[in-house]
């Protein structure tokens, strides 16, 4: 007996070993790797002026970062995850089966989506329906795109003549990333519609043809590290790369915007929605990691602070275009009230 009562004291203390290792005194934040630069920031200013250790930020794409986020509640998960769009109803579905059923939305700012390309060579201007043509897995084999043929054009100024006669090669981001998502949502599915016989096909089978991209190494996956991207452009000046604003704006020595639809991406062209791919960017929390994980409720509040987030804020200097006043308010009350999601 007495053997077994010091096996039992072992084990008990094996389990709260490992329950105290499994303890977390430091903010876990995932996901989009267009936030990433701005989350990074404000973890590094937080970490600096708190007493609280500075978050640990993994840039992981919008969608892996929301996977991970709603896989459960405990320290083994994240507490926040960054998109570069807003979650799907799919998703919080996810998260209220694995016991995430309190979250809260914290939309940041806004973002353009940029194709650009090395300073060494001419600005490209081009339409969204010239983009669709160029990227696009199927095109239109008539003239309202009632037919459809597999993409043949491996030359820009086959598409049309205005545009150069360079062979097409674009870097771009994964499905898991929410730069993706929206680059389909906003440029492939905007060039699309200019074809009345694809938009009748019904709505399932129009958005498959529209957000279908091609798969013959026109198109190349470069991951979710942008970084990587502007330094393969810069070596290669004949490749465009797509990526968010925020990189074009801090690498404005190597590479330029493409002007689309006649508007170039600039902070003003984007904060004002003339910009034709613009989108919004969110943080999520997880609710019930609050008081749990410390430095959370203060985290949130500093990333909304005017300091952090308002037009002469530091993350302005980052690339971030901000909300309009009225709305940083009502956005920041909600978000240190950690007021629950409603779709």
């Amino acid at each position: 007996m007495k053997t077994t009562r010091i096996l039992a004291i072992a084990a008990a203390a094996s389990v709260a070993m490992a329950a105290s290792a499994q303890a977390r005194d430091q903010i876990r934040i995932v996901g989009s790797s267009t936030v990433f630069p701005f989350s990074t920031t404000v973890a590094e200013q937080f970490g600096k002026t708190t007493d609280f250790k500075t978050p640990v930020v993994e840039s992981t794409g919008s969608g892996g970062g929301l996977k991970l986020f709603c896989g459960g509640v405990g320290v083994q998960h994240p507490d926040i995850t960054n998109a570069s769009r807003r979650i799907k109803k799919s998703e919080v579905e996810l998260c209220a089966k694995n016991g995430v059923d309190k979250i809260t939305e914290v939309k940041i700012g806004f973002d353009g989506i940029v194709m650009a390309n090395s300073k060494a060579s001419k600005q490209m201007s081009i339409t969204l329906k010239q983009l669709w043509l160029a990227l696009a897995k199927d095109v239109p084999a008539n003239a309202d795109g009632s037919q459809l043929k597999p993409n043949p054009y491996r030359m820009w100024n086959e598409i049309d003549a205005s545009l150069p006669a360079k062979k097409i090669e674009v870097l771009g981001p994964p499905p898991t990333s929410g730069t993706r998502d929206a680059f389909v949502e906003l440029a492939m599915e905007g060039g699309c519609k200019a074809f009345p016989g694809i938009k009748a096909m019904g709505k399932k089978k129009a958005k498959a043809v529209c957000h279908g991209i091609r798969e013959d190494g026109v198109f190349i996956e470069a991951g979710e590290n942008d970084v990587l991207i502007i330094q393969k452009l810069v070596a290669n000046p004949n490749a465009f790369g797509i990526f968010g604003f925020s990189f074009l704006d801090s690498n404005a020595d190597k590479i330029q915007g493409s002007i689309v639809d006649g508007t170039a991406p600039e902070f003003e062209t984007i904060a004002g929605g003339q910009y034709p791919v613009s989108r919004s960017m969110f943080f999520y929390v997880k609710n019930a990691h609050v008081g749990v994980v410390p430095g959370i409720k203060e985290y949130v509040a500093e990333f909304t602070a005017e300091k952090a987030w308002g037009p002469d804020g530091y993350l302005a200097d980052k690339g971030l275009i901000p909300l309009p006043d009225t709305d940083r308010k009502a956005v920041a009350k909600s978000a240190i009230s950690f007021s629950p999601l409603s779709m």
